[in-house]
């Protein structure tokens, strides 16, 4: 069966836990770029594009972060990845952690940047759904205008804004709407980090205005098992901003995490 996501599978077969990458709103795999290159060198990464991003299939409506979490075990599913670290920014971190709600069996190590776990309040609920009419109206280039340097520090170089931009204006309006009216009614999951059995990086920018440093600080205090990385001259995106101190602290975890795991 052909799978439903686009994707990328890179790197062979080999002993360490294959990576698995979930990306943010309204961004495509393409944001991890510096981790794929990096770590398929060594181990299988698998980075999809979720529903409605990139090159994956547009269902306009709601997306629910269940859906997104289907998707995901569906995907890995055809392509026979057993076990995995899951890694994912922004609400691709809320989209991991409804994954390991639904299939935490076979993940070996969580990685959670630049996220948070509470449920949304009833303004924000309110402010997505008028950014969803919005992106419906009048598409994407003129919310990524005014993102951009909340995204990425002012102080990020021309070619990662240029990349984010990117990111952000080629996303169908549809497809990031209905994440938007879907991610308004997520669950709370901070009694879901409470119980979580396998190791857990948290990252974030130390310029982050969408999710700062306090937010990083209550989920590492939350998770039993967790290191916490704050990554210094980057905002909502380090693993962009930042690569080789992103790298570096995901290279020292997925060590971690190969040398607790069975072969």
């Amino acid at each position: 069966m052909t799978p439903f996501l686009a994707y990328e599978d890179k790197g062979a077969d080999s002993p360490s836990v294959p990576l698995v990458l979930v990306h943010g709103h309204p961004f495509d795999r393409t944001m991890w770029a510096p981790q794929t290159e990096t770590f398929a060198a060594t181990r299988r990464v698998v980075a999809p594009d979720l529903r409605g991003y990139g090159a994956s299939p547009v269902v306009p409506g709601i997306t629910p972060l269940s859906a997104f979490a289907e998707d995901i075990e569906a995907l890995l599913d055809d392509l026979k990845v057993e076990t995995f670290v899951l890694a994912g920014l922004s609400m691709g971190g809320q989209i991991v952690m409804e994954c390991y709600a639904r299939f935490p069996e076979r993940i070996r190590g969580l990685v959670l940047a630049d996220t948070f776990p509470a449920a949304e309040t009833e303004e924000g609920r309110r402010t997505r759904g008028a950014m969803a009419d919005r992106l419906l109206r009048e598409g994407m280039c003129g919310y990524a205008d005014e993102v951009l340097e909340k995204m990425v520090a002012p102080y990020a170089t021309g070619e990662v804004k240029a990349h984010v931009h990117r990111m952000m204006t080629a996303t169908p309006p549809e497809g990031a709407a209905a994440a938007l009216r879907g991610r308004a009614e997520r669950p709370d999951y901070r009694d879901l980090l409470t119980r979580v059995t396998v190791p857990a990086l948290v990252v974030v920018g130390a310029d982050d205005a969408y999710t700062p440093v306090s937010d990083a600080e209550a989920m590492h205090a939350a998770l039993p098992d967790s290191t916490l990385r704050v990554i210094e001259g980057a905002a909502h995106m380090p693993n962009l901003e930042r690569p080789t101190e992103f790298n570096e602290a995901l290279e020292a975890f997925l060590r971690r995490v190969d040398s607790s795991s069975p072969n």
